[in-house]
């Protein structure tokens, strides 16, 4: 009998918080949300997507809204995603506002029709999943707002004996390319969820990419030829992707062991089978 396949990591995935409802949110906020959009007709709780408290596709007076939020105590993740749009764009939904009342951070979308990449081998989102990643090296580089690569790996890097320094350069990265972050819609693949800015080498979302590839069923040699593809990924040197697989699976051997859902132990098994392929 055939060994039954490993389930996606990326179905696995569910939010880690319960979501609110459109009328639990104060009456206060639900206003000032009406004062952009005009009177909500009807709010669709979404369920995909991990961090955000509130997430619905609004029905509104002015058109389809995607809004999502969090109490004010825990946006800082939004905050920065506010703060980096403008340099997203066109790969990111444009932001049409935002709000910071009652308790609340709530950030306005443009709406996108698509669905979540679907990363396994052989799939038809792959060439859209390629173009996007060549657009993305070429935002525009915030001045604000983000941290260092060779920084936010720092720990890592420590932990796996890398020198992060390695990744180190001056392109606007997303760093969190999980399949439900990348939407696939008739204008081709979009990048939501700007949590993490990031500066850092160009060949590194590339990178990251590549390890939900494997994640979903690719072997790392599969994964690295899917990656040579992209211009980016010719500028980095062979000691550099050593770092980031190694880092990588520092990284997310740290995230699995602090919280052992599913989907997070299969992204870290993947992360150490690429970094001992490279090994």
């Amino acid at each position: 009998m055939s060994p039954t396949p490993n389930p996606s990591a990326a179905h696995a995935m569910t939010p880690a918080t319960l979501r609110t409802q459109w009328q639990q949110l104060p009456a206060a906020l639900r206003a000032a949300i009406e004062q952009h959009t005009g009177r909500v007709h009807r709010a669709e709780t979404i369920s995909a997507g991990l961090n955000a408290t509130f997430t619905a596709r609004l029905h509104t007076e002015t058109g389809l809204i995607f809004a999502k939020g969090t109490p004010s105590t825990r946006a800082a993740g939004q905050r920065r995603e506010a703060c980096i749009n403008p340099y997203a764009q066109p790969i990111a939904p444009r932001l049409h506002w935002h709000i910071d009342i009652a308790g609340w951070h709530i950030l306005g979308f443009e709406h996108l029709d698509g669905h979540p990449a679907e990363l396994s081998p052989g799939s038809d989102d792959l060439p859209d999943v390629t173009r996007m990643l060549t657009q993305l090296t070429e935002l525009k580089v915030p001045t604000t707002g983000c941290r260092r690569i060779e920084d936010r790996w720092a720990d890592a890097a420590k932990q796996a004996d890398t020198d992060p320094a390695l990744l180190a350069g001056n392109h606007l990265l997303h760093t969190d390319l999980n399949p439900h972050n990348i939407l696939i819609t008739k204008r081709g693949a979009r990048l939501v969820d700007w949590s993490w800015p990031t500066l850092g080498a160009p060949w590194i979302d590339t990178a990251c990419t590549a390890l939900w590839l494997i994640a979903e069923g690719h072997t790392p040699a599969d994964a690295e030829r899917w990656a040579s593809a992209h211009p980016a990924w010719s500028t980095a040197q062979s000691a550099a992707i050593d770092t980031f697989t190694a880092t990588s699976a520092a990284l997310w051997g740290q995230i699995a062991s602090n919280e052992p859902r599913p989907w997070k132990l299969r992204v870290r098994d993947a992360a150490a089978t690429w970094a001992q392929h490279r090994a």
